[in-house]
């Protein structure tokens, strides 16, 4: 007797610029609901991605909860290798600085898609390890009803936590509002950090048209204890780094988004217009020690028409991206930079009538870098893909997808160079291949990758550079690189009662020539393993629990020193009683002493360490109206 067919709920991903359903791709994306992130218990974005999916995140330096992300093994700069979007704007900055995702209010989070490998024809330069694509509850463009929430939370840490949010709607107009406000003294002296943001949105839409405009500001001021020895980690991880009881640094952000889609026959058009600041001061008793302001504008202009050919249906999407980001920094030695892009791509799916699905894209880009110091640049790059979906059953399909990806060294690498030294453009040709298995209660997803990298950019201590007051460490263009691996995902409903999620991965991160063949690109951790379940032991009553492994990484370049493996387990039990929530959650329950982010190598020894946080507990209220 034929196996039925998986009753699980279809998952539908915007990743794609326009709703697709993810089964019928021809790479794998995970998507965090926000069911996922209440019953988590988790406080920011960043914290999601790394709990829920087993995704390897490093600390930050200001105590936010601005973990680094890292989808598939590009180490320090993974974050100018994966495109940030949040409601259709692209947040990537044209500096080392990093989309800053903590600054979210993850009460107003819907849901979050991450798209691990190549989305370059999509989201263009920089996009060669992945795309994460966050959209808020008044982004997600349905239906709304009139509704409240408020939460608050108190903890270890000296941690208090408020956060709000309501929706009002009447007829097809709707207004989302919300606020948060977080302060903690964090995990080690002279940490304490304080949050606050708010956002507001309004909309109106029918049957066919919806028109809206949004405005976000978060900010963070936050001590900045440097880093420490390894005989300091040893002694005491919770100590300051002497020289740093006085420094900390305030980022403040704001995002104003103007967006609009609309449904005209065969046709669906959407445009997303947006405008955000970023102010970031880095303070020593109080006083500016360094500061930028940036401004960034985007436009985003997306169109797609479906058709039938006979039993087969064709998909065709395309659109066009322009970016203007500038930065300056002030002060007797700043500057102005700036950086433009200007991109046009297409592709075009057809699902034949057997189930089977091709897909083909390209994209064209240019990008326009103006500096005081270096030199201006102009430079245009393109990428493309091949994909192909193919059903083997009901319940059984395989996929495939081919392409090249690339990225431009950013404002802040082409500043620091050996004398002369030109940076090139780094180019990747990517491989991806999946199966995917759907059962009565469950799924099994299993995708192997391979890039293959020319002239990557990144920075090397190792290299003379007479430009260095050390005399060593540049910015430059690696010998071939090499990223591969395997990632297995699965989902299963052991009963009713019972759910349990597994996510795997092994990736291989290497330098295959040069002056470090076979060496591991630093700080890309091998394998990393996280198993989540989610429990009702009885009606009102829940427990949600994770388990997570890091395997050793390599800190320098010679692979001699390591940032040690670890494993961290957090839970979370909730009860429900009528509109009123009570939780009560802990972090690293272990109390396991370890750290994510780790500089230095002197003579074997691990230094420049960021410790991570010990056992926490948090207690919280959650309303809902």
């Amino acid at each position: 007797m034929a196996q039925p067919v998986a009753a699980l709920k279809e998952v539908v991903v915007t990743a794609t610029r326009f709703n697709e359903l993810a089964a019928m791709l021809p790479f794998g994306v995970n998507v965090i609901t926000k069911e996922d992130i209440a019953r988590s218990g988790v406080t920011t974005v960043n914290e999601a991605v790394i709990k829920l999916l087993g995704i390897a995140g490093r600390v930050d330096f200001y105590g936010g909860g601005d973990y680094s992300l890292d989808l598939r093994g590009f180490g320090t700069t993974a974050s100018s290798n994966q495109v940030v979007v949040v409601d259709g704007v692209k947040m990537n900055e044209a500096d080392l600085g990093g989309a800053r995702l903590a600054g979210i209010a993850v009460n107003t989070v819907e849901r979050i898609e991450v798209l691990r490998g190549s989305g370059a024809v999509l989201y263009g330069e920089g996009a060669t390890g992945g795309v994460i694509v966050i959209t808020t509850k008044a982004g997600l463009g349905t239906a709304r009803q009139n509704s409240a929430d408020v939460y608050v939370a108190s903890g270890t840490y000296g941690l208090s936590d408020a956060r709000t949010n309501a929706t009002l709607a009447t007829g097809g107009f709707s207004l989302d509002v919300a606020a948060h406000k977080r302060q903690s003294d964090n995990h080690r002296d002279f940490f304490r950090s304080d949050i606050d943001g708010n956002t507001v949105q309004a909309q109106w839409s029918n049957d066919w048209l919806r028109l809206g405009a949004s405005h976000a500001y978060d900010s963070l001021l936050g001590g900045l204890p440097g880093a420490l020895t390894a005989a300091q980690f040893d002694a005491n991880p919770t100590q300051t780094n002497a020289a740093n009881t006085n420094k900390k640094a305030s980022i403040k952000n704001t995002r104003d988004t103007v967006f609009a889609s609309a449904e005209l026959g065969a046709w669906q058009i959407g445009l997303d217009v947006g405008q955000r600041t970023k102010q970031l001061d880095s303070l020593n008793g109080g006083v500016s020690s360094y500061r930028y302001d940036i401004d960034a504008n985007t436009v985003a202009v997306r169109a797609k028409y479906q058709a039938k050919w006979g039993k087969a249906q064709n998909a065709l999407t395309l659109g066009h991206d322009q970016a203007d980001w500038k930065r300056v920094t002030p002060g007797a030695f700043g500057a102005t930079s700036q950086q433009k892009n200007s991109a046009y791509y297409l592709q075009d799916d057809v699902t034949y009538g057997s189930g089977t699905r091709l897909s083909i894209g390209v994209r064209s880009e240019n990008i326009k870098q103006t500096d005081t110091y270096t030199a201006s640049t102009d430079q245009s790059q393109q990428a493309w893909e091949l994909g192909l979906t193919q059903p083997l059953s009901s319940i059984w399909s395989v996929y495939g997808r081919l392409g090249s990806s690339f990225r431009l060294a950013n404002i802040d690498e082409l500043g620091f160079t050996t004398p002369g030294a030109v940076l090139q453009p780094q180019t990747s040709r990517d491989l991806e291949l999946g199966n995917r298995w759907t059962y009565s209660g469950g799924r099994v997803e299993l995708r192997y990758y391979r890039s293959s990298l020319a002239n990557e950019i990144g920075y090397d201590p190792t290299v003379v550079n007479a430009n260095s007051f050390s005399g060593f460490g540049s910015n430059v263009n690696f010998d071939p690189t090499l990223r591969q691996g395997l990632e297995l995902e699965t989902q299963h409903e052991l009963s009713k009662t019972l759910g349990l999620q597994v996510n795997l991965a092994v990736k291989e991160s290497k330098f295959t020539q040069g002056a470090h063949n076979g060496k591991d690109v630093p700080l890309v951790a091998g394998r990393t393993l996280a198993v989540r379940g989610d429990w009702h032991p009885a009606a009102a009553h829940s427990v949600n629990a994770g388990v997570m492994w890091v395997s050793s990484q390599s800190v320098d370049f010679n692979n001699t020193c390591k940032v040690p493996s670890y494993v961290t387990l957090d839970a979370r039990y909730a009860y429900q009683w009528r509109n009123v929530e009570m939780s009560l959650g802990l972090s690293n329950l272990l109390d396991a002493k370890y750290y994510t982010q780790a500089f230095v190598c002197a003579a074997g020894v691990t230094n420049g360490i960021y410790p991570e946080a010990g056992r926490a507990v948090t207690a919280a209220l959650r309303l809902h109206f």
